[in-house]
């Protein structure tokens, strides 16, 4: 019996099923994909895969599963400053770092001299380095310019860096080339803070700025993101906006009274 085809023109794909094994071929178009895989005997294909040695005039549909909706872990600030407390002294400053800027940590641990202007207050990361691949302007605040103050002048190019002693004895910097390793994990358990990753940072910094009133269009800006869904996760935690129209159903009451419960 002959190899069953049929095509899926939105992705330019040929599906083909032979002996109940599926294997896909990229084609160039519509057209060659249409092409390859012709009707049987000119006569319309049957709706039925069962037993058939026909194509069909469309692709099936195919529920997809739907991804699993995921909680936003973020810290209070009682509980980042409990967890800097812990850090040892560049992490806890690329810490605080990350909680004013919301960088990811390769942006973090990779940031260089020349890619900071503490004059203008700004920093900038490349598009090869942005995860849309698109370059990110990034404002510097008060405690993300106190934090690089604290490092100039450490590493030649490096932001940030940690001491270790080279094959002479002597003190010299190295630049940091991951920040959630075991040091992190250490610190995470003395301050008591469970199922929390380094990227959670940058939620939590999300997390901050919507609870502080940030628009969510200008928090995609200033987190580097291109799809506007990946912001509207965080819109549940400012609901205030929303106040208004729950108050058109309010009872006018404005005192609970009191229930008075008679025991035998």
């Amino acid at each position: 019996m002959g190899a069953l085809h049929h095509t899926r023109r939105q992705r330019s794909t040929t599906l083909y099923w032979n002996g109940g094994q599926e294997r896909r071929r990229g084609v160039r178009s519509t057209t060659e994909a249409e092409s390859v895989a012709p009707r049987a005997h000119g006569r319309k294909a049957p709706q039925n895969l069962a037993g058939s040695g026909c194509a069909l005039d469309r692709a099936p549909t195919i529920p997809l599963l739907p991804e699993p909706k995921q909680r936003i872990r973020w810290l209070t600030r009682e509980e980042a400053d409990r967890l800097i407390g812990e850090l040892p002294e560049h992490l806890a400053d690329m810490a605080r770092f990350s909680l004013a800027t919301g960088l990811r940590e390769a942006n973090v641990t990779g940031l260089e001299w020349s890619q900071v202007d503490l004059e203008r207050r700004v920093a900038w990361i490349h598009p090869d380095q942005a995860k849309a691949k698109k370059a990110i302007g990034v404002p510097l605040n008060t405690d993300a310019v106190l934090v690089l103050r604290r490092w100039e002048g450490r590493h030649d190019e490096r932001v940030f860096a940690y001491q270790r002693r080279d094959a002479n004895g002597a003190l010299v910097w190295l630049p940091v080339s991951k920040a959630g390793g075991r040091a992190w994990r250490k610190a995470l358990q003395r301050a008591g803070i469970k199922e929390f990753r380094w990227h959670d940072l940058r939620h939590t910094w999300a997390s901050w700025h919507v609870q502080s009133g940030t628009p969510l269009h200008v928090l995609q800006e200033l987190g580097g993101w291109s799809d506007f869904a990946m912001v509207k996760k965080y819109a549940h935690l400012a609901p205030e906006h929303l106040a208004e129209h729950a108050a058109r159903i309010e009872s006018g009451i404005r005192s609970v009274p009191h229930i008075f419960r008679h025991t035998a």
